[in-house]
């Protein structure tokens, strides 16, 4: 009898233990509000783009595993840019029949609503054209990139590659991330593209999708700690103004070494040429370690009245490496950009656009503190004097810490959960944010986005909480 109560007890243990193992996974896994992959691996959003009321995201994928490979277009589409419905893949690597492989890198997407293709049947305004890179790999070892099209009659369900390509090709070994889009200042498409081991842009010039002439390029200043990708040159909208200016969007380094981020030029753009705004400083997109890649849609419908780009939510330090289940990688929310002018120099403004479902709490000095159950959440901050402490709390030992003091936003995520998965995920990282005037702070399972001064100031981090509830507490130290 008391081995039978015994072996209850131990098995009620078992059972207690295996459930909180089943909820530390879920915890480490997958957001809820974030585009992810439904499995495998995901980098680069690519050829972003609407049509008829529907929201593509094209991405880099590897559809046969967890780890970068195999690169292919992966799809999702979206009525609202909220909830996400996968298709299949949409351009899958090819073999080019002499033991190497063609792997499909970054790109754009665009309408050719006039055919100036060709691609399409007279009076057929909807037609997509793909631009991407096509990078030829043998036994692991890159031997060229350059740049392809593919044409799609049923909204990107099913692609068919140009029988001439490639349609711009230097014979380089690095040299991708085509940006397209329709120059009304010549009426043409414009291509914007990289050397990246050379840290520059170069434009291009086509009639047809085609034929590329170049126009000229721009580089060689900013940041140049790494190389050089997934270039973008849009107009953005000036803040309580009708002005406009062009932004480039380059995706480089970090502030800490070793790590990428986003950098950001403004300026203007007479159809052929960039020329920037002088910046004394690198122009950071996003301060966290977790936010590359980004590029805008393309067509957006009359009611955006600002550019909407989407980023990849993880670090190449150790994107490879961290502890999902099932997938690896994901998307930021989509933002908003426009442009506020500081002193006579233009910054970029970000505001996330969120599903209304998501939980808000606004905590402040009367009510500092707030309880949730599943760690997916906004909590305003309004504005506060002096220093404070934003502590997001699974126990005493697993928290995230965010501080402001002295202009400055501190995110301490050494003690967020599991850390140990690489050498170099634990961190502090700070940004300068001035006089605080407000936080927006997004927690979905192990993505945070903070939005500081109304998107002035922006920083994503992952963490990777192994225990809830989850108590925010905000302190006075």
């Amino acid at each position: 009898m008391k081995n039978s109560k015994l072996l209850y007890v131990v098995l009620f243990i078992v059972t207690i233990w295996s459930c909180q193992q089943k909820e530390i996974q879920e915890m480490t896994c997958r957001p809820e509000y974030h585009l992810t992959p439904p499995q495998n691996w995901t980098n680069d959003p690519n050829g972003l783009i609407f049509l008829d009321a529907e929201y593509h995201v094209f991405y880099q994928h590897n559809p046969f595993g967890d780890k970068w490979g195999h690169m292919s277009w992966g799809h999702a589409i979206s009525k609202d840019l909220v909830t996400w419905e996968h298709l299949p893949v949409a351009i899958p690597e090819f073999d080019n029949g002499d033991g190497s492989t063609s792997m499909i890198f970054s790109g754009s997407a665009v309408i050719d609503s006039t055919n100036t293709s060709g691609f399409f049947e007279d009076g057929f305004t909807k037609g997509m054209v793909a631009i991407f890179t096509v990078h030829v790999d043998s036994s692991g070892k890159g031997m060229g990139q350059y740049q392809s099209i593919a044409y799609s009659s049923d909204k990107g369900r099913t692609w068919t590659h140009y029988e001439e390509n490639p349609v711009l090709d230097l014979g380089m070994k690095d040299f991708r991330d085509p940006n397209v889009i329709w120059n009304n200042q010549r009426n043409s498409w414009l291509m914007t593209v990289v050397k990246p081991q050379e840290y520059t842009a170069q434009f291009y010039e086509s009639h047809d999708l085609k034929k590329w002439e170049l126009l000229s390029e721009f580089g060689k200043q900013g940041d140049t700690t790494k190389i050089w990708e997934c270039p973008a040159l849009f107009e953005v909208p000036v803040e309580n103004s009708k002005e406009t200016k062009w932004v480039l969007l380059i995706s480089s380094g970090h502030k800490t070494p070793g790590f990428i981020g986003m950098q950001y030029f403004v300026g203007d753009f007479d159809g052929k040429s960039f020329t920037p705004q002088v910046q004394n400083d690198v122009f950071q997109l996003d301060a966290g370690k977790d936010f590359y890649a980004a590029i805008p849609f393309n067509n957006l419908p009359t009611h955006h009245q600002k550019p909407v780009i989407l980023g990849w939510t993880t670090n190449w330090a150790y994107a490879n490496d961290t502890p999902n289940k099932g997938f690896r990688g994901g998307f930021s929310f989509p933002r908003e950009l426009s442009l506020y002018n500081e002193n006579g120099t233009y910054r970029l403004m970000n505001s996330p656009i969120v599903s209304k479902d998501i939980q808000t709490v606004e905590l402040s000095k009367k009510n500092p503190e707030a309880d949730f159950e599943n760690p997916v959440f906004h909590i305003r901050l309004g504005q506060i004097e002096g220093s404070f402490e934003l502590k997001l709390e699974q126990s005493e030992s697993e928290f995230t810490l965010i501080s402001v003091s002295n202009g400055v936003l501190t995110f301490d995520r050494t003690q967020s959960g599991k850390v140990d998965f690489n050498s170099s995920f634990a961190s502090k990282d700070q940004m300068e944010i001035g006089n605080f005037e407000s936080l927006d702070l997004y927690m979905d399972q192990s993505v945070i986005e903070l939005f500081a001064n109304d998107g002035k100031k922006v920083m994503t981090q992952q963490v990777f909480p192994t225990q809830k509830p989850l108590k925010a507490i905000l302190q006075f130290p």
